[in-house]
């Protein structure tokens, strides 16, 4: 929801029919939230098969009583570390439009849900899991209206691949919203202490994980966007004071503008030109 505040304030539809989640770890519960307020396919993709679909159902169904009770968007007081942050936290109202969520919360449709869950996808699924999804998307290009990420291309090795993946499967003028985060992840006592590391370091660092941080600053993923065929509509910078003095700073890393250097995050929406 916090997504879809921030992309309409940004003048972007807010009513996607087709959703797709880069990333959901080992929760589905922002794609069910999606699909709870009007959306009619949610496709997770990921590259490890993280999510549990016991615990889901869980989710699905705690997701229906807030939802139902038009709760409020957990604010900073609840979840201090999450953005993008908003101006107002109450339940957006306008995903209610005609009173269609009476019919999005109906019994038929959160059967076929749960029962997706449990017992993976039918003949005509509202949820796709794609896992590992470099390899499973070729039949969803161009069918999705709106993708979106939390924390999650910070790690991504690859990024031109992947945004240029994104733009496939985005119909022409869909959207995409995305939350990275700059930060060192534990990995340095400084929140940009990553970006010191020599390439041997971070190598040794890395070790056998299968992903930890790309480092790439905010600069080098609006480039790539931009070469992967998307305008970028706005980007909401979070703003820390640099540790790591300029001269210290990684090789690796290309081009580190100043604004890069103070961007601890950055709430990214754009769409396929």
């Amino acid at each position: 929801m916090r997504h879809l505040v921030r992309a309409r304030e940004h003048g972007m539809d807010c009513q996607p029919k087709v959703v797709a989640e880069l990333g959901p770890g080992d929760s589905l519960g922002t794609g069910l939230c999606a699909l709870l307020t009007g959306s009619d396919r949610y496709i997770a993709l990921d590259v490890v098969p993280f999510a549990q679909r016991g615990d889901n159902v869980a989710v699905l169904l705690e997701l229906v009583e807030l939802i139902g009770q038009r709760a409020s968007i957990p604010g900073s007081s609840e979840f201090p570390e999450v953005k993008p942050f908003l101006d107002d936290y109450s339940f957006p109202e306008w995903l209610d439009t005609d009173g269609r969520l009476v019919d999005v919360l109906d019994d038929p449709r959160l059967r076929l849900m749960v029962d997706e869950l449990q017992n993976g996808p039918g003949p005509t699924p509202v949820i796709n899991y794609l896992v590992p999804w470099f390899d499973e998307v070729r039949g969803f290009q161009s069918t999705v209206d709106w993708i979106f990420s939390q924390a999650v291309l910070e790690h991504v090795d690859d990024l031109f691949q992947t945004y240029r993946a994104m733009h496939d499967l985005l119909r022409k003028g869909g959207v995409m919203t995305h939350q990275i985060d700059f930060r060192s992840h534990s990995t340095a006592n400084a929140w940009d202490g990553h970006r010191a590391y020599s390439e041997l370091s971070w190598k040794l660092i890395r070790g056998r994980r299968a992903y930890l941080l790309n480092r790439l600053p905010l600069s080098a993923h609006v480039q790539i966007m931009e070469q992967s065929g998307f305008r970028i509509v706005s980007v909401d910078r979070m703003i820390l004071t640099p540790t790591v003095v300029r001269t210290r700073l990684a090789t690796g890393l290309g081009v580190v503008t100043e604004t890069d250097r103070e961007t601890s995050g950055a709430f990214v929406v754009a769409i396929k030109a």
